[in-house]
């Protein structure tokens, strides 16, 4: 796991994202006008609450879209709860060049969702996992 610190800011949305919600966050990432929180393994229900009335609660709180992702102890499955709940066909993890890279296979269809509007999700995605697993880039294939 790489070295990371939080800012204040951040800080001050973990803690309101947990009080609103009752899940632990262990990461947060703020991108444009959006941010990410990455709960804790088994956490995922708790965040996102009975027909996601815990993300609406804190996305009109704190007024960014908002994305919500399980952490996971395997490199593979915390990749795959990045994208959820987008299937990902396959992951292909390999250095080049002195870089960690991950190859995500998707369905074409898919692309647009994965990217994001703007590409915040997959600027979160890489941000978290370049945090959590030292993974330089994520490059995304439609199939």
């Amino acid at each position: 796991m790489g070295k990371f610190r939080l800012g204040a800011e951040e800080i001050k949305y973990m803690t309101l994202f947990e009080t609103l919600t009752g899940a632990m966050v262990k990461d947060c990432v703020r991108v444009q006008n959006a941010m990410g929180f990455l709960v804790n393994k088994g956490d995922m229900g708790l965040a996102i609450g009975k027909n996601g009335s815990n993300i609406e609660r804190v996305r009109q709180v704190i007024g960014k879209s908002i994305f919500v992702m399980e952490f996971s102890d395997s490199v593979k499955e915390f990749i795959r709860n990045l994208f959820r709940p987008i299937k990902v066909r396959r992951i292909r993890i390999y250095e080049l060049n002195n870089e960690r890279i991950v190859d995500v296979d998707i369905d074409k269809k898919d692309r647009r969702r994965v990217i994001g509007q703007e590409g915040i999700r997959i600027k979160i995605a890489k941000e978290l996992s370049k945090r959590h697993y030292n993974i330089d880039n994520i490059k995304i294939k439609a199939v």
